[in-house]
């Protein structure tokens, strides 16, 4: 009795955030496969670069994977540090395209990082007070106060998506990377 109890509690944890993974992923167009990749492919290049001693210490990238499209944004000091890192996300499987935002510069302060955090919460919160729009199948991606909007999504939740965006006080520009249904 006691070994099914040590089983079953060391389940817990697994069932729960399968649980909290089914319940966003209901929401989300993508299949729940895709779903999983997509997280699998943001580990597996946060890995790549973080574990890169080359790069690790020089540059300050973010990135995300919506249904195999993998937006990279931040900061690379030079053009060879910004194409080492592209090169080891390119060797990721499952990878369908990849979008280079990254800039030439140098990693940005956590003051701009902090006010990014800040724009893409106004966004969110936007999105979610638009009718016409189910904000939760919109990723929100904010670098340099430029607004990237990835989802699956109708071409008038899009248009519908990036017009909200663009009145947050703060944005720059906006970025559509959907893949539009119909």
């Amino acid at each position: 009795m006691l070994a099914v109890a040590a089983v079953v509690q060391g389940c817990a944890p697994l069932v729960v955030a399968g649980a909290g993974t089914a319940a966003v992923a209901a929401h989300d167009r993508r299949t729940v496969g895709a779903f999983i990749d997509d997280q699998a492919i943001e580990l597996k290049a946060a890995t790549a670069i973080r574990t890169d001693e080359t790069l690790a210490p020089e540059v300050h990238i973010n990135v995300t994977s919506m249904n195999g499209i993998v937006l990279l944004t931040g900061e690379a000091p030079t053009a060879e540090l910004r194409d080492r890192v592209l090169a080891k996300v390119r060797e990721i499987d499952g990878i369908r395209r990849v979008v280079n935002e990254i800039r030439i510069a140098p990693p940005s302060p956590l003051s701009a990082r902090t006010h990014d955090g800040w724009i893409t919460a106004k966004v969110k919160t936007r999105l979610m007070h638009t009718e016409k729009i189910d904000s939760t199948r919109v990723k929100v991606v904010t670098e340099n106060d430029v607004v990237y909007l990835m989802g699956l999504v109708t071409r008038a939740e899009g248009e519908t998506a990036s017009a909200a965006a663009a009145k947050v006080g703060g944005v720059a520009r906006v970025v559509k990377l959907f893949e539009y249904l119909d």
